[in-house]
């Protein structure tokens, strides 16, 4: 049970419902002559679906009970994500609308945590930083920097387009924060 509002934050998990929300965001609002809000964005972990809502003092929130277990991720079949347990070596589905964002930095092999609500697959937390190969890369031109933005547009293996610096050519591997979307450094 969660019994302060300063407890809420960016990528709680909470129970709604009877159904597992993760915090998307968290913002606390105090305004003159009234009492402090934790204003929230709240995503459902089954659905998919965005709830907003206002958390006051003395609300009772409950924490959602989750499982998180090892799986590598094995390929993508018409909207569903297909991943194998590391310990039981069973195979499921996730769906797009449960995976959102995070389906798009997914690669064969890729080992992620699975989240379980009641012994269901819900939604997967992927490492903060993954290595891409660079599958194409147009090349600098001389004067790209004169704007001020020594960047250009790379695609990754999975068709992931990230901006790199111009250094960075195809069959490089680089480094992508998962949280941004952002590179990060050639490895």
């Amino acid at each position: 049970m969660i019994s302060s509002l300063n407890d809420i934050k960016q990528g709680l998990c909470l129970k709604i419902n009877n159904e597992p929300y993760q915090v998307v965001e968290a913002r606390f609002m105090r305004c003159q002559q009234r009492k402090p809000v934790m204003q929230t964005k709240l995503k459902n972990l089954i659905s998919g679906k965005i709830l907003e809502n206002n958390f006051k003092p003395g609300d009772k929130v409950e924490e959602a009970d989750l499982e998180k277990h090892k799986a590598n991720y094995l390929y993508e079949s018409q909207g569903e994500y297909s991943f194998m347990d590391n310990d039981s070596f069973k195979q499921f589905n996730i769906s797009f609308g449960q995976l959102g964002e995070r389906a798009k930095f997914l690669k064969d092999g890729l080992e992620v945590l699975v989240l379980y609500f009641n012994n269901q697959p819900v939604s997967i937390e992927l490492p903060k930083k993954i290595d891409y190969k660079v599958i194409s890369s147009p090349p600098a031109v001389r004067g790209d920097t004169a704007q001020g933005s020594a960047t250009k547009q790379v695609t990754l293996e999975t068709g992931l387009i990230v901006n790199a610096p111009l250094f960075v050519k195809e069959g490089d591997v680089i480094r992508v924060n998962t949280d941004t979307g952002l590179y990060v450094e050639r490895v």
